[in-house]
């Protein structure tokens, strides 16, 4: 694993830890909105981001990824002039495609809030609203970074827009909550919610001004790159062509969870009140808890999935840029492994500790809403491994150029989610629980054929012992370590820490025992650590 080729872990590693903390920067975020704002408030401010997410990728998910392609494909030849020329197409397309969304969404923001069934959300969407243009803008950048393999200034990046989330949108969701209403009185809901949107929006400035700093200082080395002159320049139509082939499906693919979602935010609520019979107000604060905490703990070890895939991208686009099929099957077969590696102890490791966690972190006006909650990420958390695996699949496709595959099958495991939801949701016996059911049936509807694929255009040989049965054998023995330490140990918050800890040190030392992590696995780490050690 040379730093000339700067493998998947290397990039892993930098945008997973970064990932990691971003995540759980958001968990902790949560934890005094909800005081400020309570589960209605966070309710409203859920329904918002369905919308918001998926004009977003829309406008931002293909184009990105694509350029990472292009320019990684591009430099593997000794073509940076190509490559940087793709990035500044793209870049105008981006941005103009942002600023459509950042109007539609301001001016339809009356029909919004009435598709998603609360009114308090209008100024909620007009307050994130201008989020869409920065991070489709910075979008470009991060793209032309990633695909010279550099994901530092994407990590920084995104530290930045969760660390701005907490210092701006906490005062801002104060602030707002306080309009309007008495002293010693209640909560302005709508404009406490809109007051941490805006938060999101002003943080998202501030990381776009940080990638265009670091991107106008490293380029004048970029400049000094070799240029291969018999490489003719390509025509800015024929880049676009090119763009848009690639981004086009990724793009198609990446819209169909946040869909899902855009279909859920507008359908929990509704179908949880005309068919399952609940208060509007009970409705609310159920999806509140679901999509607010449940669904937040779930995204913190999905950090590491979207790593391995966007790590995973340019490192196999440029495999295939050299012909090194080698290389191929060497990224593949890692990636595969640590998705299995981090989604099989996060799932049973969440599913184990779900009440004891959220007890932990977040606050419950009743008990009964507290073993709801718990229930729901019991379940839940199962489809850690199932996205993890998904995630990673969808990576090597792409960068295999057989990017319509995740995307039909993640359309049909999509369907199957969107009817379970319906139908089940509906039904008073199963309200709520209806929606992880349909999350588990999607992503392992997807993952099967995913995998298949994988193996047959990365021409790798199969390998579920080194690929599943170690990670597993380390998650069950990990699982038997909490099963033990939960029946001698009282219930604390303190116990709960140290069953998370025990848990990630047994999964650690049993993974190195039965050879699923390896020593160079932990390399990236290590240099790190060093290079630290002799500064």
């Amino acid at each position: 694993m040379s730093d000339k080729q700067k493998s998947i872990v290397g990039g892993m590693t930098i945008l997973g830890i970064t990932g990691l903390i971003c995540k759980i920067v958001a968990v902790m975020y949560r934890i005094p909105l909800a005081w400020l704002i309570g589960e209605q408030g966070l309710g409203t401010f859920q329904l918002v981001f369905p919308t918001y997410n998926l004009l977003l990728t829309l406008s931002s998910a293909g184009l990105p990824v694509a350029v990472s392609r292009m320019v990684s494909f591009s430099l593997a030849r000794n073509d940076p002039r190509n490559a940087e020329r793709a990035f500044h197409n793209a870049r105008s397309v981006l941005t103009v495609l942002g600023a459509i969304g950042t109007f539609l969404m301001i001016v339809f923001s009356a029909y919004l809030s009435q598709r998603v069934g609360d009114p308090e959300t209008r100024m909620g969407f007009i307050a994130i609203a201008p989020a869409l243009l920065l991070v489709c803008t910075m979008s470009a950048f991060r793209g032309f970074m990633q695909g010279q393999q550099n994901m530092v200034p994407t990590a920084i990046s995104q530290l930045i827009e969760q660390v701005g989330k907490v210092a701006v949108s906490l005062p801002l969701a104060y602030l707002g909550s306080r309009i309007g209403m008495p002293i010693g009185g209640g909560i302005n809901i709508g404009f406490a919610a809109s007051g941490a949107l805006l938060g999101n929006t002003i943080a998202e400035g501030v990381a776009l001004f940080y990638i265009t700093v670091v991107y106008r200082r490293k380029h004048p080395a970029y400049l000094t790159r070799p240029q291969d002159e018999s490489i003719e320049l390509i025509p800015s139509r024929t880049l676009m062509k090119r763009l848009l082939a690639l981004a086009v499906p990724i793009t198609l693919a990446a819209c169909i969870v946040p869909l899902a979602s855009f279909i859920d935010s507008g359908m929990i609520v509704n179908r949880l009140v005309d068919s399952a019979g609940f208060a509007r107000d009970a409705a609310r604060a159920m999806y509140g808890r679901y999509s607010g905490y449940v669904i937040n703990l779930i995204n913190v070890p999905t950090a590491l999935a979207l790593a391995i895939s966007m790590s995973l991208v340019p490192a196999v686009s440029a495999g295939m840029g050299r012909g090194d099929w080698k290389s191929i099957r060497r990224q593949s077969h890692m990636g595969l492994r640590m998705a299995f590696l981090v989604g099989l102890p996060s799932s049973l490791g969440m599913s184990m500790l779900a009440r004891p966690i959220l007890a932990l972190i977040y606050p419950f006006p009743t008990e009964e809403a507290l073993v709801q909650t718990a229930e729901l990420l019991s379940l839940s958390s199962y489809t850690v491994v199932l996205f993890t695996v998904v995630q990673a699949t969808s990576g090597i496709l792409q960068g295999l150029r057989k990017q319509r595959i995740p995307m039909y099958t993640l359309l049909v495991g999509v369907g199957l989610k969107v009817l379970i939801n319906y139908t089940f949701i509906g039904n008073p016996a199963i309200n709520i629980y209806g929606a992880p059911l349909g999350s588990l049936v999607c992503y392992g509807v997807s993952m099967l054929p995913n995998l298949y694929y994988v193996h047959k255009y990365a021409k790798m040989p199969y390998d579920p012992l080194n690929i599943l049965l170690k990670p597993l054998a380390a998650t069950i023995c990990m699982g038997g370590v909490i099963y033990l330490l939960q029946k001698v140990l009282p219930s604390s918050r303190l116990t709960t820490l140290l069953l998370i800890l025990a848990g990630l040190i047994a999964f650690t030392l049993f993974a190195r025992l039965f050879g699923a992590l390896r020593k160079e696995d932990l390399k990236p780490l290590t240099r790190k650590f060093h290079r630290k050690k002799n500064v």
